[in-house]
């Protein structure tokens, strides 16, 4: 019908109609225009309704998810009144495979992470460490059980910043985060610092939880040890020059970069990459359905687990609780 519409003013349908069918691409002309004259149908007002709300979904998760959390999130989303405020009525379901169709229709690609080679932000304390609590097994009975901590970098107009992240393993929830210029302890501690706050405001007790990084001099700094002594917490340290032993807050790095640093640069400057990952822990925390907690957002995961294990009115509001 496009080769048809595009070339009818120069040579007419019929003639186009009789070279087509000559070429064993059979159409007559009535066929045309009753095609063109024919109302859609209800899979083509369907589809059209799908891609409106699989673009918006799209633009408004940083253009990132793949057909399974698109689809995830189609399924969770409630039709809006004309003011565009939820009516609490859902969508009709729709099938995984719809949605992998019209993503491929619109050009849509999840985000996908890749090996990228980056300079080291960690450089291996020489004193001694202490033992590796995980050894490999990033799984958590509880939020609170279980932290890991790692230092990323993100190269800029005015030089390399560093960006220090603590995540819960139990929900993978981003509970501390801090860009910085330098490596310094400075860096991770004050990530650190935001995650016990964080935790504390909520009423927390941080007493045997388990803090796993690698071996680099600013976990292993004085201050650094000194603070999770002071708390009760347990230090737990991986192998020398092993990222596997400290693999969750990799992993987690390598979403933050594929989901923000590559794909809204460049950057300009600290202040800048700042701004943006303080709206991206937002986001992730709040938003962004996570595999390992059932497509649900970390904060939602986490408020399904108290409200199941200790019912009460203030576990309504910790889903909606933010880093900022």
């Amino acid at each position: 019908m496009s080769y048809i519409d595009e070339h009818k003013d120069q040579f007419g349908v019929e003639p186009i109609c009789t070279v087509l069918t000559e070429a064993g691409a059979k159409i007559a002309p009535s066929t045309y225009y009753a095609a063109k004259t024919r109302p859609p149908s209800s899979r083509a007002l369907a589809d059209a309704a799908l891609d409106e709300r699989i673009r918006a979904t799209d633009e408004a998760n940083y253009e990132v998810f793949g057909v399974m959390k698109m689809w995830k999130v189609l399924n969770r989303q409630h039709v809006l009144d004309e003011h565009g405020e939820p009516t609490g009525v859902r969508y009709p379901p729709v099938a995984r495979c719809t949605v992998a169709r019209r993503m491929k229709a619109l050009g849509l690609v999840g985000a996908v992470a890749g090996d990228h080679k980056q300079p080291r932000t960690t450089v291996s304390a020489k004193d001694g460490h202490p033992a590796d609590q995980l050894n490999r097994d990033f799984t958590a009975a509880a939020p609170d059980d279980r932290w890991v901590a790692d230092i990323t970098y993100v190269p800029t107009w005015a030089g390399f910043v560093y960006v220090a992240f603590v995540m819960d393993l139990y929900s993978r929830r981003i509970v501390g985060w801090r860009v910085t210029a330098s490596l310094h302890t400075d860096l991770a501690l004050d990530a650190l610092e935001q995650a016990i706050w964080q935790r504390q405001r909520q009423g927390r007790d941080l007493t045997g939880l388990v803090h796993h990084a690698d071996r680099g001099v600013q976990y292993r700094a004085i201050r650094y040890t000194e603070r999770l002594e002071e708390l009760g917490i347990v230090a737990s340290v991986g192998s020398k020059g092993d990222s596997y032993d400290n693999a969750a807050a990799e992993a987690l790095n390598r979403v933050f970069k594929t989901e923000l640093i590559r794909r809204r640069g460049p950057w300009k400057t600290l202040e800048h990459v700042e701004l943006e990952t303080l709206r991206w822990v937002d986001w992730y925390n709040t938003t962004r359905p996570h595999s390992w907690c059932d497509y649900l957002a970390p904060a939602a995961y986490e408020h399904d687990h108290y409200a199941a294990h200790n019912p009460s009115p203030a576990t309504a509001a910790e889903a909606h609780t933010t880093l900022h």
